[in-house]
């Protein structure tokens, strides 16, 4: 077995192993050798080598996206370790476990002008649940320089002292690791460990120098206390308009019997997401097509005596705007972690597994006489019908490539979504059931989505499809700068021509200064791209073209395939925003 020569990396090395953590994506440097060493030459990591740390850490959260254990990256020092910055927010607000490992350089080369060196410690320090500054090892021929040296002149017995000195710094680290890597195991989130090494950097050795502590996971029991519950249930039983909102959501995390009796109550309408990843026929799929067209009296009737929510961030700007305003009586957050005050009403938090709170709660209330789903149910099956009578009408746009798209992705494979305009359009559209749905939700940003799809499709071993638009895909075009690709992957982009949602939004469009610093008009294709990473080209222009299209994209080939959609920028927007006119 080789290992590195650096009792500190041996440490984080073995640790990592210790605690599970099996994922490692390496970028490129010399000062993380000890790191590369170590987790490359050991057969229980499976190490994955990503050159672009942006991309990397995107890589490896859709990994632990899909594997729900902590994954690592690992770089050199200096600004390899910011290009991460990006990922560490996302997975703080996703509950992703994301380990960070960077190393750096002694501390007295910080600050004196040598070359790859930046203040690295708690650089993430409002977007990560803990970082761990770790020490340098003492060397045996330690010649008490640098920063030990003022540590030492006043000590007589040297020797007896640095051996104490190299005991402490060991026990400090083993500690700091520990630490780290149980928080991001607990807690679901990023963690940083800085890990400063001096040089020589590649010296190997074939027998471990160092032991390091395990420190065992402390198991959380949070119990629902009775007083909580019986308020619950007093007040759940009294109210006849209650609102269950939820929001970003593992698939297959909540038991269908509660599901069911949520469904069957009159007094209770379910609104979900696509990246909900619940579904139930008596459930409110596609909150902006129920609520767009609604006038204040409609919205004043809607209004929720108890909203209770869990899951993650919210998509539709809809609902946030309609329940900041119609604000409900009582607003529950159920989650075992944190709770949002989203619309500036909430009351409860509810530290709690939602199926934990549901046992409690919905075996001993029951179903209340009301008309607030009967008539919402109504409302919806309106909608439907208006939305399936607008897509014929249409030409072909966005809107229509998404209808088309959504109705060919395969049965029980993986669905990634891009952010801005992608997201918001399939939640108008009731999707295929038996996908999983994902999209980076935590900081909603266009810049890692084909990076955490591959990570995903990588981790999952389903065939993974992402839907992407323009300006997102070439953002994060390095994410194709990875051999890991599997040959099933699938990426759909949506080629406007720029960023589409712009058009969208409040603004003098069809401007040069619109043009050029919102919309950022551009005349690129991913065709290139595909011929340079080994991708299968296929365009579309044209719903005939498209529905070719997608039929030999989903058949069997030897590489990955890229669908480009090149659809008319200038009629999406009137399409989209005369859409919610039709279905009123």
């Amino acid at each position: 077995m080789i290992y590195p020569k650096i009792p500190l990396a041996q440490t984080v090395v073995q640790l990592c192993k210790a605690k599970g953590i099996k994922h490692i994506i390496i970028s490129p440097g010399s000062r993380n050798a000890p790191l590369t060493i170590g987790f490359s030459h050991d057969s229980f990591f499976k190490s994955y080598s990503i050159v672009d740390e942006r991309c990397a850490a995107f890589f490896a959260l859709g990994i632990a996206q899909q594997t729900q254990e902590p994954t690592a990256v690992v770089c050199t020092s200096g600004s390899a370790l910011l290009n991460y910055y990006p990922a560490v927010a996302e997975a703080y607000y996703s509950d992703i476990p994301l380990v960070v490992i960077s190393a750096d350089r002694p501390k007295h080369l910080i600050g004196v002008g040598d070359g790859q060196t930046i203040n690295q410690p708690n650089v993430f320090e409002n977007h990560i649940l803990y970082s761990a500054n770790l020490k340098l090892d003492l060397k045996e021929d330690e010649s008490l320089e640098g920063e030990a040296l003022p540590i030492f002149k006043a000590l007589e017995n040297k020797v007896e002292t640095l051996l104490g000195m190299k005991q402490s710094i060991q026990e400090f680290n083993e500690y700091e690791i520990n630490k780290a890597l149980n928080i991001a195991l607990q807690k679901s989130g990023p963690v940083h460990l800085n890990v400063p090494f001096d040089e020589p950097l590649y010296d190997r050795v074939s027998e471990l120098s160092v032991h390091p502590v395990i420190f065992p996971l402390k198991e959380k029991q949070v119990d629902i206390a009775l007083d909580i519950i019986d308020s619950c249930v007093k007040d759940w039983n009294a109210a006849k308009r209650k609102m269950v909102l939820v929001g970003v959501k593992q698939p297959n995390q909540i038991e269908q019997k509660w599901l069911d009796i949520l469904a069957k109550d009159d007094s209770v309408i379910v609104l979900t997401e696509t990246t909900s990843n619940i579904n139930h026929d008596g459930f409110f799929p596609s909150i902006d097509k129920l609520i767009a067209p609604l006038k204040e009296e409609d919205f004043q009737a809607l209004q929720p005596e108890i909203l209770l929510t869990f899951g993650g961030l919210i998509v539709s700007k809809k609902i946030k705007a309609f329940l900041r305003k119609h604000k409900p009586d009582q607003h529950w957050h159920i989650d075992t972690k944190k709770a949002n005050d989203t619309f500036f009403a909430l009351n409860k938090f509810i530290e709690a597994h939602p199926n934990n709170f549901f046992t409690e709660l919905l075996s001993i209330t029951h179903a209340v006489s009301s008309n607030y789903r009967p008539v919402w149910e109504a409302v919806k099956q309106r909608r439907r019908t208006k939305h399936k009578a607008y897509l014929e009408s249409i030409a072909f746009t966005d809107f229509k490539a998404f209808d088309f798209i959504l109705k060919a992705i395969p049965d029980n494979t993986i669905l990634q979504l891009g952010n801005s305009s992608t997201v918001r359009y399939v939640q108008l559209f009731n999707i295929n059931k038996t996908l999983q749905v994902y999209c980076n939700r935590g900081t909603s940003g266009i810049d890692g989505s084909t990076s955490t799809a591959i990570g995903c499709a990588v981790a999952s071993k389903k065939q993974t499809t992402l839907i992407s638009g323009d300006l997102s895909f070439l953002y994060d075009s390095n994410a194709l700068w990875n051999k890991y690709i599997p040959k099933n992957f699938r990426i759909i982009v949506i080629n406007n021509q720029g960023g589409g949602i712009f058009r969208i939004l409040p603004g003098h469009k069809n401007t040069e200064n619109f043009d050029t610093f919102f919309e950022t008009n551009h005349n690129l294709t991913a065709e290139h791209l595909c011929n340079m990473f080994g991708f299968e080209y296929i365009t579309a222009s044209n719903l005939l073209k498209l529905q070719s299209g997608l039929e030999s994209f989903y058949s069997e080939g030897d590489k990955p395939k890229l669908l480009e959609i090149f659809t008319p920028k200038h009629l999406n927007d009137e399409v989209l925003l005369d859409y919610f006119k039709f279905i009123k």
